[in-house]
Order: structure tokens, then sequence, then C-alpha cells
């Protein structure tokens, strides 16, 4: 399991600026709507998991108000540091990961939330656990994340290119992420301590400028994973062909669409 893991090394300055600006209307948009899911009010203390730069952070911070607080965690140092500029009174932010949150008091929090997270997780019943330990009986894990969506335009591209040579001779994990569908998210809720979760399951469409844009949205969002596994002087020509194989599914336009489902789960901790 460990050898599908995504890289936590391949993140750098750049690509963590790149998520702050490319994160704002899609993960961001779509992390506000699991913060209304999950009906967090004024002095409840939230756990942020995987919380990036600190953008759902600092919105729910806002929420609670002086008499809450917010803990937001990334195992992605460069990513907490642009989320540490957002802290104030009621939000602090630490590096860290769903794997370990032993440095956290069981109990100690009203909500935890995974915005976008979730599917990243190749192992996922020990994470699930442990977000009920830190939950107080009656507290509620919200996640929102992908699901299963067959081959998006830029799925499609990547593997078409990066099977090819020059690429092929430089080994990537089968899969970069783990997502999950309604009947194993509502088992792992259940398992996990949870009274059967509430889950929405939604279709959504993506939609970038170019392929340029589709491009560097992945590359953000996948903190470096998706041609990180090649060496640094390849990767311009990789981005190149990338951007070629997506221009023949573009829209008249040049824009790129992706068509995708997502998943929003709410459980209550018994």
């Amino acid at each position: 399991m460990a050898s599908t893991a995504p890289s936590m090394t391949q993140d750098s300055d750049a690509l963590a600026r790149d998520y702050e600006q490319v994160s704002a209307d899609r993960q961001f948009a779509s992390g506000q709507r699991l913060a209304k899911a999950l009906a967090i009010t004024t002095g409840e203390r939230v756990l942020d998991v995987g919380c990036g730069t600190g953008l759902l952070a600092a919105h729910i911070a806002g929420i609670v108000g002086s008499a809450g607080r917010v803990l937001g965690v990334d195992p992605l140092p460069l990513r907490i540091e642009l989320a540490q500029q957002k802290a104030r009174a009621n939000l602090s932010f630490a590096v860290g990961n769903a794997y370990d949150l032993s440095s956290i008091e069981s109990g100690s929090f009203d909500v935890v939330c995974l915005n976008a997270v979730f599917h990243w997780l190749p192992e996922k019943a020990g994470p699930m656990r442990e977000f009920a330990r830190v939950l107080r009986a009656g507290g509620r894990l919200g996640i929102s994340g992908a699901g299963r969506d067959g081959q998006s335009p830029m799925r499609t591209a990547v593997a078409k290119v990066l099977t090819a040579p020059p690429f092929n001779q430089y080994h990537r994990p089968d899969a970069l992420t783990h997502p999950v569908e309604e009947p194993e998210m509502r088992q792992l809720y259940i398992d996990a301590g949870f009274d059967a979760p509430r889950i929405d399951v939604h279709d959504f469409t993506q939609n970038f400028a170019s392929p340029a844009a589709a491009i560097r949205y992945s590359e953000a969002s996948s903190f470096g994973n998706l041609l990180g596994h090649l060496p640094e002087a390849l990767r311009p020509a990789a981005r190149e062909a990338i951007a070629a194989e997506l221009a023949r599914v573009a829209e008249p336009d040049g824009s790129i669409t992706r068509y995708g489902r997502r998943i929003i789960a709410i459980g209550v901790r018994r």
C-alpha cells in the first residue's frame, strides 16, 4: 500500500503558491459547501485535516468566532508556511497528517473536516479511527472529495504520454489517488465508530482555460506528483506532450472540460 502513496517530497515554493491561486475557486469552493453541510456554528472547535494553504480553515475560523478555535494540519511544510500567514487568535496551523494525530488530545474537537483530501489516502481505516478519537461523542466528521469518475481528459492524456518513450523508462505509481464510492464510505464511517453517514453524491464540471492551465492545476493539486517521478530535465517535454494530447479534445475555444463525481459525507461519532 505504501508504494502507491503520493510522495510528500515533490512540493516546491512555486507549486505551493500556485495551489493557493488555483484552489481558490475550486477546492475552496467545495470546502465552503462542506462547512455549510456540517452546520458549523459559533464557539465550535474544528480540525481541518489536509488544510493546504489554509483558505478553508480561515473561512471556518470566521464562522466559529472568537469563542471557537480552528486547527489546520497538513503534511506539506511549504503549504503550512503559507497557511501560517493567515493565523490569528482562534486559528493555528501545524505540520501533521491523517495517519498520526497523536499530538492531539482525544475528544478535543467538535468537528473534523477533510476537503479534497480523502482520495489521497491509500489506507483509510486507520485515519478514520484517528478522526473518531479526536472527536467528542456527538462530534461530526465531514469528508468531501472526488469519487471514481472514469477517464478524465487529463488522466487519459497523462497515461498516454507517460507510457510512451522516453517517459516510460521511469517508474510511476499505478494510481496516485484512491477514491471511494458511497458503499465503501458508509462502511468506513460505521467501522470507525460513527453513525451511518449522510452521503450526497453529485456530478460536477471543471473548466480550464487551456491545456496549460489544466496541467498547472494538476501539478499544484498533486503537490508535484503528476510529473515528479521524471528527471527535472524531462518535465518540460512531458508538459508539452500532455498539452498536445489535451488540445485534441479541447473545446472550440481551446478550453478543457472535466466531468466528475463528488462525494460529501457527514457522520456523527457514537
